[in-house]
């Protein structure tokens, strides 16, 4: 994009996007916010999801009920809305 290009046009220019293209855009503008992604991440989290399924299958977990978490998020949400 050239230079001379103001924030305000292109910003009033995605604005007149269909909801699905802003969408698009939008994703790509925040992934390209994330920096490199990190080389050793797919492993990390294969290791972290075994450990979890572990701890559940040994009974070593400690695990809600559907209405319990359903509780739990509600509530987290309520404080983020009315700090």
């Amino acid at each position: 994009m050239a230079a001379t290009v103001s924030f305000g046009a292109v910003r009033t220019s995605a604005m007149h996007l269909p909801e699905t293209q802003r969408a698009e855009l939008a994703c790509e503008l925040i992934a390209s916010l994330d920096g490199a992604a990190d080389p050793d991440a797919k492993e990390l989290w294969d290791a972290e999801v075994l450990r979890r399924l572990n701890e559940v299958e040994g009974g070593s977990a400690a695990l809600l009920s559907r209405g319990e978490f359903s509780d739990r998020i509600a509530s987290r949400l309520r404080q983020r809305l009315d700090p």
